[in-house]
């Protein structure tokens, strides 16, 4: 990587301008919103949802300020921007948050009222809507790079992102439309659900990885446990026995692990 010229630099002023304008016209838009919300709460549910939206959208357009930079100026990344965008999507995930919780292990009772005040938004938006914020999550990882500082606070964005995820799945209705090849929403219950699984997977073994690799906290390491019965509870409500049962052994096995270290003293 050699030095940069101030040519490439003011390219860059110039090439980043147009993104920077858009994003600070949606900041705008979303103060907007929150006043009519603050004014009107009976149409906070939507407006939250349309936030999460409009949070993906702007750490695209952060994500892009980095592109350019990357292209532009000799490989060199534009961490402000990638810093904004990793801020932007915490906010996504709190307007999310706000709708259905952060509970992990919420069951689908638990959830009852948080379902009925987002039966509105169809389970085609909710699921279109997780892709989009996964895609925006994955880019913002992929730019930091594998030996990013940030590296290990991944870990708790993609987990609240497996919760909000699993948490605006209606189990008692879209279950059905699961099990239902002639229903409208059978191919969306069916990418959806698969989905979740993978996201609550990948959440409980990267909360083991990192109490392991790093922390060797016991938030972390029952954090990871908490993933494991949180898809339990995913293959309860699909009546998978057999993998319901295999996840309460290896939850069970886990917090076996967890009690040693603590009588051991391996962990914080």
């Amino acid at each position: 990587m050699g030095k940069v010229s101030n040519e490439d630099r003011e390219t860059f002023k110039n090439s980043s301008k147009q993104y920077t304008e858009i994003i600070n016209s949606e900041l705008k838009k979303e103060k907007e919103i929150l006043a009519a919300i603050k004014k009107d709460p009976s149409c906070a549910v939507r407006k939250k949802f349309e936030l999460a939206e409009q949070m993906c959208y702007i750490a695209s357009l952060y994500n892009a300020i980095n592109t350019a930079s990357v292209r532009i100026m000799d490989n060199v990344k534009n961490n402000d921007a990638l810093n904004d965008a990793r801020k932007i999507l915490y906010k996504a995930l709190i307007y999310l948050e706000e709708m259905v919780t952060n509970i992990v292990d919420s069951s689908p009772s638990d959830l009852t009222e948080n379902m009925e005040a987002i039966e509105e938004i169809s389970l085609e938006q909710r699921y279109f809507l997780v892709r989009k914020l996964g895609l925006a999550i994955q880019m913002v990882i992929d730019a930091f790079g594998d030996n990013s500082k940030w590296k290990w606070s991944f870990v708790e964005i993609n987990g609240r992102f497996a919760v909000v995820a699993k948490n605006m799945f209606d189990f008692k209705n879209y279950v059905k439309a699961y099990f239902d090849p002639s229903s409208p929403d059978n191919e969306n219950a069916i990418l959806y659900i698969r989905l979740i699984k993978t996201l609550l997977d990948k959440s409980a073994d990267a909360y083991r990885n990192k109490y392991e690799l790093s922390s060797r906290r016991m938030d972390d390491m029952q954090a990871a446990i908490n993933f494991v019965m949180a898809l339990r509870q995913v293959c309860v409500a699909l009546n998978e026995s057999d993998d319901a049962e295999e996840l309460k052994k290896k939850a069970g096995t886990w917090n076996e692990r967890m009690k040693a270290d603590r009588k051991s003293g391996k962990n914080s």
